[in-house]
């Protein structure tokens, strides 16, 4: 991991608001002090997901997940820790440190991405001198321009024309297997993964080449379309193709309009749709509707009329319902039976796709239209049925208008209300653990956790130093660091010690929320401390009546047991 000074990501922390970053990718609902969400890390359905705006770090007490928004964005948005925290100090305003010294890891990463970026070179390489595929491209109407704007290029059609260019050594034939760009079969050798196949590089947000999407010329052959597998860098269920090109088209995307293939989007951006995307041979997720929305404010989802395209279309519903915030709108065109968005763009023209997009049906109307499609709304019972089906999916919108207003369409349609009557499951238990059943370490432990700055007014050096009891060096050692990073947050402190024998039970006890404010934790926190200082004396007072007992004592010991029974009488 690259090396940042302390004091720059503290700062950076302290400047970043944890509720922003994880609600712009995850529907936080407010509950007391903290916010909860289903996990975006494992699949459950009554969240267990708590994100702190005071101890600046989020935790799963399903699956343990737990972190800062750095680590949270490394986690959801699959970033490196060197690119996690130069989003953030983006969105800050400040400017990253010139000295960043990589360690092994980044460094593979790096050599991940170098890889892939030669492969997309030898494909453009390829297709220049294959006349039958830039014959097919030229025959799809796919000009010279837009196929550099996407990096389109050519895998040749032979087992180890890539391997052969980029896999001249052991280290690097590694590497393109875990890019993905390799198979190996049963007896254990290896050969290209794409082969005779249009290629279209997958891009990050960044720009680089995380995967690819191979098509064949033959429309006979099969499969169709080939991506790339999961690989650290490639998640398809997270990306979206051609977002990087609709970024750098559009200074401000006002909408994104999502379709299914590759050439769709393609097309599109030639005639002069740029805000196409497609999503990678999987029907939409949660996290393609939380890309999608962080980047525009309207969704066009364009799907194919028949059956199959409206359960792709109800998918996305489901998707994109718990991130329907304030601002944000849905909308579904269906195509005619036998076109696609690449036909219908080359017969009417970026004006005639954006005409059909103005048509095209609002999620509200789908949702109902779709629910209700088996229902007879005229019987007490079909109402009754479609309001037992709509309930559960509207109580997943965040609180708003949006959310307000479905609900009074559904009484308007139903004469019954949206609130669900069975009550949810419980969520996990987070048990409060009362501070008097806590030993004083442990109690002050949990109250510097709770707030790291109150540790910065107890007065150094710490009396209760040489006290003999279990936790007392981990205390002094938190404090240590609350004052030497004096700006450190709850999330900060924890990945200070995240490798630390006690790392894990620190994390565990930050998760627990404590009664009170930061003035009533201030004023217990310095109680605490008083209390252990007093067991620091009668600790040394013990030990010089045992010396009294066994030896007797000289002067100097005398003196020191009169002025700690007098300093112990004093605080008593």
């Amino acid at each position: 991991m690259a090396r940042l000074p302390d004091a720059f990501i503290d700062d950076l922390l302290a400047r970043t608001d944890i509720v922003e970053i994880v609600g712009a990718r995850v529907p936080l609902k407010r509950k007391g002090r903290e916010y909860a969400a289903p996990c975006p890390f494992h699949d459950e359905r009554t969240p267990s997901f708590y994100v702190s705006p005071t101890k600046q770090f989020y935790h799963c007490f399903g699956c343990g997940a737990h972190g800062t928004a750095i680590s949270f964005l490394m986690n959801y948005d699959r970033l490196e820790f060197l690119d996690a925290v130069e989003e953030l100090a983006r969105r800050a305003g400040m400017e990253m440190p010139k000295d960043t010294r990589a360690g092994p890891q980044d460094n593979d990463l790096r050599d991940q991405y170098a890889a892939l970026e030669a492969a997309a070179r030898l494909f453009q390489r390829q297709l220049a001198d294959s006349p039958r595929a830039l014959s097919y491209l030229q025959g799809r109407g796919v000009d010279a321009d837009t196929r550099a704007r996407f990096g389109i290029g050519y895998a040749a059609d032979g087992y180890s024309t890539l391997l052969d260019a980029l896999g001249t050594d052991e280290r690097r034939r590694k590497l393109l297997e875990r890019t993905g760009m390799l198979s190996r079969n049963e007896r254990g050798s290896v050969y290209d993964k794409f082969r005779d196949r249009i290629m279209f590089p997958i891009h990050d947000r960044r720009g680089r080449v995380i995967a690819f999407g191979g098509r064949v010329l033959d429309k006979d052959a099969s499969p169709k379309y080939l991506n790339s597998p999961e690989t650290p860098l490639f998640h398809k269920g997270r990306e979206l193709y051609g977002l990087w090109q609709a970024r750098q088209a559009n200074q401000k995307l006002e909408r994104l309009v999502v379709v299914e293939g590759y050439m769709d989007v393609v097309t599109l951006f030639q005639f002069g749709v740029t805000q196409a995307v497609a999503t990678l041979g999987t029907s939409t997720t949660a996290e393609h509707a939380e890309l999608l929305f962080r980047n525009a404010p309207d969704v066009y989802f364009c799907f194919d009329g028949d059956a199959a395209g409206r359960r792709a279309a109800w998918r996305a519903v489901e998707s994109v319902l718990p991130r329907m915030k304030d601002g944000r709108q849905a909308f579904f065109l269906f195509l005619p039976e036998g076109e696609d968005p690449d036909t219908i763009v080359r017969k009417e023209g970026a004006a005639g796709f954006d005409a059909r997009l103005a048509q095209a049906t609002p999620l509200s109307q789908f949702f109902f239209e779709e629910l209700g499609r088996d229902i007879n709304r005229n019987t007490l019972d079909g109402r009754a049925r479609l309001a037992e089906r709509a309930r559960p999916l509207l109580a997943q919108l965040p609180d708003g208008a949006f959310a307000d207003l479905m609900r009074q369409e559904l009484q308007r349609q139903t004469g019954v209300t949206a609130t669900v009557a069975a009550a949810p499951p419980p969520a996990p238990a987070r048990r409060v653990v009362p501070a008097q059943k806590r030993s004083l370490v442990r109690s002050a432990i949990a109250l510097l956790l709770q707030q790291p700055s109150l540790g910065l007014q107890l007065e150094r050096p710490y009396r209760f130093d040489t006290l003999r009891a279990a936790g007392v060096p981990l205390l002094l050692e938190l404090l240590e660091v609350v004052h030497q990073r004096p700006e450190i947050s709850t999330g900060a402190l924890l990945e200070h010690f995240a490798g630390h024998e006690q790392g894990e039970a620190l994390r565990k006890l930050a998760a627990q929320p404590l009664p009170g404010d930061e003035q009533s934790w201030a004023v217990e926190l310095h109680d605490a401390i008083a209390q252990l200082e007093r067991q620091t004396l009668q600790q040394r007072i013990d030990e010089l009546q045992d010396k009294q007992r066994a030896q007797g004592l000289d002067e100097t010991d005398k003196y020191e047991l009169r002025m700690l029974l007098k300093v112990l009488a004093g605080r008593a």
